[in-house]
């Protein structure tokens, strides 16, 4: 199967804190206003979501908060991991935590990184671009 996501400028985001999730979708609109950014606060419901998108729409990218209810960003990636249609997305798990055994942990799932959540609202900008770093184009 051909990967068509960065084709749709979409992001799915899994965050529970409305602050970074607005932080976030304002930075990749700022980058390009043509990225949508669908946010799923809860784990269960992101992978629910995520399986009702046809083949030909599935996001370019998807952004996982480490700490969101119900299934964790590392749940997710586990979950994903079981489905040929999405080992071509990107997977980045951000968090609060800049802990090594998270990180570890997230990039031996299958995650492309583990990235730190910034304490400005600079940091969110230069941290939309790395995320995007990992579409293909």
């Amino acid at each position: 199967m051909q990967f068509l996501g960065h084709l749709n400028r979409l992001i799915l985001l899994a965050e529970d804190d409305s602050d970074d999730q607005e932080l976030l979708e304002s930075a990749f609109g700022e980058i390009d206003p043509a990225w949508k950014v669908v946010c799923i606060p809860n784990g269960k419901r992101f992978v629910a979501y995520l399986d009702t998108i046809a083949d030909e729409q599935l996001p370019a990218l998807l952004v996982l908060d480490y700490n969101i209810p119900e299934l964790t960003g590392v749940e997710i990636v586990r979950a994903l991991n079981n489905h040929t249609r999405y080992q071509a997305i990107p997977k980045i798990i951000w968090s609060t935590s800049s802990s090594p055994v998270f990180k570890a942990m997230s990039m031996e799932l299958g995650a492309v990184d583990y990235i730190t959540k910034p304490n400005d609202v600079a940091s969110f900008l230069t941290i939309a671009k790395y995320m995007l770093s990992f579409v293909k184009a």
